[in-house]
């Protein structure tokens, strides 16, 4: 497996899997999400590839691309609040449903975490939806820890 850089190329798979990650939450909260949800479509695929400011790495096999992670580098600088500091935001991180526990997710997240390491962030974040509970074991086994709750109440 190989962990890269995502290129135009790799629009295809990226949205296959990204129509996975759209059922997952459509699943967990109809009440929220569309039944046919995609988070990019290939324009804004197109864009965000251009943007240095939003790394995509995707995961490839000899069967293609079958991971992505999906990142925005986040910059603080003079917050009346918060202190300085460069953090990597995990946006989205798919592995296909037909590779999911064979390791890939794992390679993915030690990618962002180094390519995080490597642009002197402070940290890495995400969010995940309390409704995708393996979504939230496998990041718990990656070691990470809850930074801030994002709480409802349905009417």
């Amino acid at each position: 497996m190989q962990i890269r850089f995502a290129k135009n190329e790799d629009i295809p798979a990226m949205i296959r899997l990204l129509r996975q990650v759209g059922r997952v939450h459509y699943d967990g909260r109809p009440d929220i999400f569309r039944a046919d949800a995609q988070k990019y479509h290939e324009k804004a695929l197109l864009a965000l590839l251009q943007d240095d400011q939003r790394p995509i790495l995707v995961a490839e096999t000899a069967e293609g691309v079958v991971g992505y992670a999906f990142c925005v580098i986040q910059n603080v600088q003079n917050d009346p609040v918060l202190q300085d500091r460069l953090t990597v935001y995990i946006d989205d991180l798919c592995v296909d449903e037909n590779c999911r526990g064979s390791g890939v997710g794992k390679a993915l997240y030690a990618a962002v975490l180094d390519y995080a390491r490597g642009i002197g962030a402070y940290n890495v974040t995400l969010n995940v939806w309390a409704k995708n509970e393996n979504a939230l074991k496998f990041y718990e086994k990656m070691g990470l820890m809850p930074q801030k709750y994002g709480m409802e109440t349905v009417l």
